[in-house]
């Protein structure tokens, strides 16, 4: 299933995981709409809503930049609107806006917890709710979070207790929201990477930029929400994806092409991964250097 014709709005998509989604779903020659407030050039980020959607012609679709604050309940309309206004409908929304702050609870200010709570899970319960009405008109509407699989385990919580809250507040509106909207046919899943992903805003945390051995570029994560979006969405939903597991279980095996530094084998594990899912990797690899191997006999 191509993504043609289809209308992605997606939050924060000016740069990192954001916009490669975009520029996947380009690809297909798709409709994006890169909602986010980066109209000028961030004097540490690089990237604005203009670059992108220049990008994202680029690659064959068609782009609505539009500047939005998901904060802002107004902003928040208005950029539905003009998305609904332009395209004539919304089929998929990304709900990769995210704020990270990763302090423990006297080192994170008040204003840090308001930002990340404000953005990540009440901005991701804002635009969804302004883009619900139009979803339920396409044939085949998805939501998806960048957020992670729940885990209610202290490990997760006790190192940075604010952004974990925020974080998972997000995977809390794809438990609810996909109960809600069965009935209407409506997919809300989670995406989330295995291993760290490398992008421009988490490698101005300290330490993180000098690993970049050890970590994976956005396309992986990009590819496995195209693999999302093309599923049908009254019969997938509520699910808390991760990367490389959807990608081999869709007969995906070269998954050297995501490495930062070719020729890396080892990646850093990304937080709230459970010791299950490197299992069930480890199985999958397992099974795909089988068939690997009888295919050469």
């Amino acid at each position: 299933m191509s993504l043609r014709g289809k209308t992605v709005f997606i939050s924060g998509a000016s740069r990192g995981i954001g916009k490669a989604i975009a520029l996947r779903a380009a690809q297909d020659g798709a409709n994006v709409v890169i909602a986010a407030k980066t109209a000028l050039p961030h004097p540490k980020l690089p990237g604005t809503i203009y670059t992108a959607a220049k990008e994202i012609e680029e690659a064959g679709g068609k782009a609505l930049p539009v500047i939005c604050d998901i904060r802002d309940e107004k902003q928040v309309s208005d950029a539905i609107e003009a998305a609904v206004q332009r395209f004539g409908g919304i089929d998929i929304l990304v709900n990769n806006a995210s704020a990270i702050s990763m302090t423990n609870t006297e080192e994170t200010s008040v204003k840090k917890y308001d930002l990340m709570h404000q953005i990540n899970s009440r901005g991701t319960w804002l635009v969804s709710k302004f883009a619900i009405p139009h979803l339920k008109r396409s044939s085949n509407p998805h939501i998806l979070n960048i957020s992670p699989p729940l885990s209610m385990q202290e490990r997760w919580f006790a190192p940075h207790v604010a952004y974990t809250m925020a974080k998972f507040g997000m995977s809390l509106s794809v438990l609810g929201m996909a109960g809600e909207l069965r009935s209407a046919g409506i997919a809300v899943n989670a995406l989330w990477p295995l291993t760290i992903i490398s992008t421009a805003a988490l490698n101005m945390i300290e330490g993180t930029k000098e690993n970049l051995a050890k970590q994976r570029t956005p396309e992986i994560m990009a590819d496995a929400a195209h693999l999302i979006f093309t599923k049908k969405s009254k019969s997938c939903t509520g699910q808390f994806f991760i990367d490389e597991i959807i990608l081999r279980e869709a007969g995906v095996t070269d998954l050297d092409k995501y490495a930062c530094v070719p020729g890396s084998k080892e990646f850093l594990p990304d937080f709230f991964i459970e010791d299950h899912y490197f299992e069930h990797v480890a199985n999958l690899r397992k099974q795909d250097a089988a068939k690997s191997n009888k295919s050469k006999l």
